[in-house]
């Protein structure tokens, strides 16, 4: 965030909760910050012990969706050659002719006049 945009946010801060509830507010805030943190570094040490020494912070950051860009990804698939098609050992076997049935003949249904 830009520096100009958290004093906003200051200031706005202050407006709307006064300045005698803005200490009290903030220090609320502090707290759920350090309890937030407290609860990823628990959830991190917890996956560290399940997952045992082969746990690599690196791995989970190529996993981040962030650093995903649609774009990059597919101007990177259209660019790439297309692989080579290989030739399997055994030919595709041929399909079976269609055998057509003969149409029916048209039997007369019955039909009640005060069906509903």
């Amino acid at each position: 965030m830009d520096p100009s945009k958290l004093i906003f946010i200051a200031v706005l801060a202050l407006f709307l909760v006064g300045p005698e509830k803005l200490p009290d507010y903030a220090a609320r805030l502090g707290r759920f910050v350090r309890g937030a943190r407290r609860m990823l570094d628990d959830a991190k040490d917890r996956v560290r012990e399940e997952l045992g020494p082969d746990f690599d912070e690196e791995e989970w950051r190529k996993l981040d969706p962030r650093q995903y860009d649609p774009r990059r990804i597919i101007r990177d698939a259209l660019l790439e050659p297309p692989e080579p098609r290989r030739r399997e050992e055994e030919p595709e076997p041929e399909p079976e002719p269609v055998v057509r049935a003969e149409p029916r003949k048209a039997i007369a249904t019955a039909y009640d006049d005060e069906a509903t």
